[in-house]
C-alpha cells in the first residue's frame, strides 16, 4: 500500500493538510485513492489507519 501526503494548505490562522492513500480494493486487482484534509499533527495517524 502506497501512502503519500502531497499539499499543505494555509486559510487564515488554520494550517491544513491534505493526504492521498492509495487502497487495494477487495476483491479485485485494482486500488483506489482516498483523500483527506486534516490538520498536520492528525496525518500519520489518519495514514497509518487501515
Amino acid at each position: 500500500m502506497a501512502k503519500k501526503s502531497v499539499a499543505t494548505l494555509q486559510t487564515g490562522s488554520k494550517r491544513l493538510t491534505k493526504a492521498i492513500k492509495m487502497v487495494k480494493k477487495n476483491g479485485s486487482k485494482s486500488y483506489s485513492f482516498v483523500e483527506t484534509i486534516t490538520a498536520p499533527d492528525t496525518v500519520n495517524d489518519w495514514l497509518n489507519k487501515q
